[in-house]
């Protein structure tokens, strides 16, 4: 079974994968090995786990624009999210996501419990749609 969940595209494009999601907010300056997509913030909930090829679920991004570049540098390597789903977008990681080519979406209201490590998730910029596979 298919759920469909509707929100605001940032990023165009569509992008799947395994659910990755962080309670907290994310840095991408310093909070992200740019090299590996592996996060490094000490005392993230996420600390050793890699963002590479997943659908990156968190709040609000935190941190220098910089970070902007590190998801662009991200994109460039290999090691980038498929894509984005935030609570509410703000302009470091939006820009990210645009110049990195991740779809992004935010906005969404997710029924409690809807959201699960490693289920599959399609998200779709272009219509701020997000696909989540059940069982």
């Amino acid at each position: 079974m298919i759920l469909l969940y509707k929100g605001r595209g940032i990023a165009r494009g569509t992008g799947s994968g395994p659910l990755l999601i962080s309670p907290a907010p994310i840095s991408f300056l310093s909070g992200v090995d740019p090299e590996s997509g592996i996060i490094v913030e000490k005392g993230h909930p996420l600390n050793g786990r890699s963002i590479a090829g997943t659908v990156l679920v968190f709040p609000y991004g935190k941190g220098s624009t910089v970070g902007s570049y590190v998801l662009y540098a991200l994109s460039q390597n290999g090691h980038a999210p498929a894509a984005i789903i935030n609570a509410e977008a703000e302009a470091i990681i939006a820009t990210g996501a645009i110049i990195g080519n991740i779809p992004m979406v935010d906005r969404i209201e997710f029924p409690p419990g809807t959201l699960k490590d490693g289920i599959r998730v399609t998200v779709n910029g272009d219509s701020g749609e997000v696909a989540c596979e059940t069982s």
